[in-house]
């Protein structure tokens, strides 16, 4: 078998374990990514030897760090086999900075994206109307984060809001420019909701969302009351920094909708896979605030920075995160994140201060050799 329908096989039981159509449970699917892996990516083979793992439970994959995708390629397939190649944000503006994760297909990202957004944003089936609060995304898409939006918004929508074709790539569904937020065009996209007598979701980043706060000052928008607001990533200085409970509540005031329906999102480039809070009313995923559902295909741990062990029940450890999606990179994925276990998911504590962490430091190291 080559390494292209090796790879297929795979993609297809993923994706078949994700729509609950499998036999295979999470364990031995993962293992075998994980010996896929070791067989076609040098590097990998190296941290897998390094460590003496022999690949016969989930607790023995090495987990690549996440800086290793920003200084060295983290793909069982050749550049030439790439469908997309999503980059970080990065720390700097300098592009060695920034981290890429290479994917052959997009199909079971797509699949496995669909499901864990409807599951945690879509309380009522039927059409809706669907907007970014993030720029236009590049082409070919370079931002995952982008790259999901467009999807949710042709797939939970997919009509036109000024009555032309569907266009995806639409500064009218993408309502964040040069000069900030469009609100005049949110205040457009609220509108059609209304008199289409459907619900609004809005997708966006944090750091838009304080802009939207900042330029509305006290005005409200008149939104449909079923809207949904995904609020996803951090502020990385391109904004005021905002408390999450705080935010939740300005976004909640702004939209004049209860804050349940502001839902979080987590999410990475080194990954293809999301989690959600559960706090929307109707919504499959139901949760407290603030405590992020992992979807079956994808498990946290939270483990010691030292020596990348798992802590004690409820302890705070940095999280180690096993992607079913990513067949093709790492199938377990070392963050900096700081995580604990918390009512049968993970509260996400913020990102570990300081260098890099001991554990991450040694894998990243064999990977390297």
């Amino acid at each position: 078998m080559t390494l292209v329908e090796a790879s297929d096989a795979l993609h297809a039981r993923v994706r078949a374990f994700a729509e609950g159509k499998a036999s295979d449970d999470f364990e031995a699917l993962a293992l075998a990514i994980a010996r896929f892996q070791a067989e076609h990516s040098p590097r990998f083979a190296a941290l897998v030897k390094s460590r003496n793992a022999r690949l016969e439970s989930v607790d023995a994959v090495p987990a690549v760090p996440t800086d290793a995708f920003r200084v060295t390629r983290v793909a069982v397939h050749p550049p030439e086999r790439d469908r997309v190649r999503f980059m970080t944000s990065g720390t700097t503006r300098a592009r060695a900075a920034h981290g890429v994760h290479p994917l052959r297909t997009t199909e079971t990202y797509e699949t496995v994206a669909l499901i864990a957004g409807a599951r945690a944003l879509l309380a009522e089936r039927g059409p809706r109307v669907v907007v970014s609060l993030a720029p236009v995304p590049d082409q070919p898409p370079s931002s995952s984060l982008g790259f999901m939006m467009e999807l949710f918004q042709a797939r939970w929508d997919g009509r036109a809001l000024d009555g032309g074709p569907f266009v995806t790539r639409d500064t009218a569904r993408f309502l964040v420019g040069p000069s900030g937020v469009d609100v005049a065009g949110l205040e457009r996209a609220a509108g059609v909701a209304r008199e289409r007598d459907e619900p609004l979701l809005v997708l966006a980043t944090a750091f838009a969302l304080v802009g939207l706060v900042d330029a509305l000052g006290e005005r409200r928008l008149a939104a449909p009351p079923s809207t949904t607001v995904m609020v996803t990533g951090g502020f990385k200085g391109r904004s005021r920094e905002v408390e999450k409970n705080t935010l939740r509540r300005d976004v909640a005031l702004a939209f004049g909708i209860p804050e349940s329906h502001v839902v979080a999102e987590y999410g990475m480039t080194e990954l293809s896979s999301q989690l959600y809070e559960g706090t929307l009313p109707g919504a499959d995923l139901r949760g407290e605030p603030d405590v992020l559902f992992e979807p079956p295909w994808l498990r946290v741990v939270p483990v010691d920075p030292g020596t990348l062990e798992p802590v004690a029940d409820g302890a705070i450890g940095i999280a180690r995160i096993v992607d079913l999606a990513n067949v093709d990179s790492a199938v377990a994925v070392q963050t900096e994140d700081l995580v604990r276990r918390r009512d049968d998911g993970i509260e996400l504590i913020g990102r570990r201060p300081g260098a890099i962490a001991r554990g991450c430091s040694l894998a990243l190291e064999a990977l390297l050799q």
